[in-house]
């Protein structure tokens, strides 16, 4: 998915190692989301929790994106014509509708609700995203991993993966990426990384062991949800820091809930990101705009898409200045 913004943030992301969290302060903190409209009147408007203020990354997670359920006759579902990534991996998870995927692979391919589609830019793709007539409602999360400096132009790629649910009491895991509850994931990632789907019970409360090395991001797609004791509702995101070994959920709701489990590694690289792009500096940003804007090969050329690319917005008339996660108070 685009950053379709007219105006997008500029923003240089600092390592989560420097967030210092002092004794007695809360261990789950609350991420509200802000909306952000793709495109006109009847476009979609997506609820934005990462990147924010308060935190910029979750392990190598830089981009948050939860949308629907949007009916299609009054939103006009998804559609994105060709635009161009640099120095990320994007996720696309559904939870209804179906989406037709194009990009400069050559990949073709249609995503589903359950199933991981998984696509690399490193140095430079370009894809294109449209809801499939026979799509009514469209509803998922569209997810941004940074990849690490020494793999930031790795060759373009793209991954599909249908994971099994995992059934346990009060719960059902899917693991598109990492491993959790006995579900392992064979779709690789340049850093240690987890992404998984859990649908609640009504009323359940299910503990699921954690890798200690982690930070963790859950967030609620339906239903009240308590995190460690902290309740969370749809939308929020909880952050958790590194050393949990165990994450407590409860389903405060009559109703199933379904939240997304986020976890990694901290991404200790300071990164910078503008609209699709993430670079290093400044000048990189520049380049990967003037490169799309041009029409260089550096992102290749997307076949069978009826229509123009996507313009980049104009760049900021400022330098990108240093955005970090600030300390714990």
């Amino acid at each position: 998915m685009s950053n379709a913004e007219a105006e997008p943030a500029v923003m240089r992301c600092g390592s989560p190692a420097d967030d210092v969290r002092p004794a007695g302060a809360p261990r789950v903190d609350v991420l509200a989301a802000r909306d952000v409209p793709l495109g006109g009147p009847r476009s979609m408007t997506v609820r934005r929790t990462l990147p924010q203020r308060d935190r910029t990354l979750i392990g190598a997670w830089c981009f948050a994106d939860h949308y629907g359920p949007d009916e299609v006759t009054d939103k006009g579902g998804m559609a994105l014509p060709p635009h161009p990534h640099t120095g990320l991996q994007t996720v696309t998870w559904l939870f209804g509708g179906e989406v037709e995927h194009r990009d400069t692979l050559g990949t073709h391919a249609l995503v589903r609700p359950g199933e991981i589609n998984l696509m690399t830019g490193g140095y430079g793709i370009a894809h294109s995203e449209v809801s499939t007539p026979r799509t009514t409602v469209v509803h998922g999360v569209q997810l941004w991993v940074a990849l690490p400096q020494e793999h930031r132009n790795a060759q373009r790629d793209f991954q599909h993966h249908v994971p099994d649910p995992v059934r346990m009491k009060g719960a059902e895991v899917r693991v598109f990426l990492g491993s959790l509850a006995g579900g392992v994931s064979p779709v690789r990632t340049f850093t240690p990384l987890l992404g998984a789907e859990i649908i609640l019970e009504p009323r359940m409360t299910v503990a699921l062991c954690v890798d200690t090395d982690f930070e963790h991001g859950v967030l609620v797609d339906s239903g009240d949800v308590s995190v460690d004791d902290t309740l969370l509702h749809r939308a929020e995101l909880g952050y958790v820091p590194p050393g949990a070994e165990a994450l407590t959920l409860m389903n405060e709701s009559e109703a199933p809930a379904r939240v997304i489990l986020l976890g990694g590694t901290p991404f200790e690289e300071e990164i910078v990101m503008w609209w699709n792009f993430i670079g290093r500096t400044h000048e990189d940003i520049v380049k990967a705009r003037e490169d799309w804007q041009s029409s260089s090969d550096r992102f290749g050329t997307i076949e069978g898409f009826p229509g123009g690319r996507l313009p980049a917005p104009a760049l900021p008339n400022a330098t990108i200045r240093p955005r970090r996660n600030p300390p714990r108070r």
